[in-house]
């Protein structure tokens, strides 16, 4: 596991920051972003871009977490990674 860091979003006009980690396993991995105090995380997919993997049930329970927001957040990781 790496070291915690800090990712900056810029959404709704607002530059918002969120604590991320690095997580690897094997060839593969993921990254941690916490989101409103809930832990999100984003993989690449087949065309190695970021998606969050976060379920129904948390988008539906926690009100501020949006999918407008996870989106930019994806897309920060792209610009950041590719």
């Amino acid at each position: 596991m790496e070291e915690p860091f800090i990712i900056d979003v810029n959404y709704g006009g607002k530059e918002l920051e969120f604590e991320g980690q690095l997580h690897i396993s094997g060839y593969q991995h993921k990254i941690e972003i916490i989101v409103n105090e809930i832990p999100v995380f984003f993989e690449p997919d087949e065309e190695r871009n970021y998606r969050a993997l976060v379920s129904m049930e948390q988008m539906q329970h926690h009100k501020h977490m949006s999918q407008d927001l996870l989106q930019a957040i994806a897309h920060r990781l792209d610009s950041l990674l590719t």
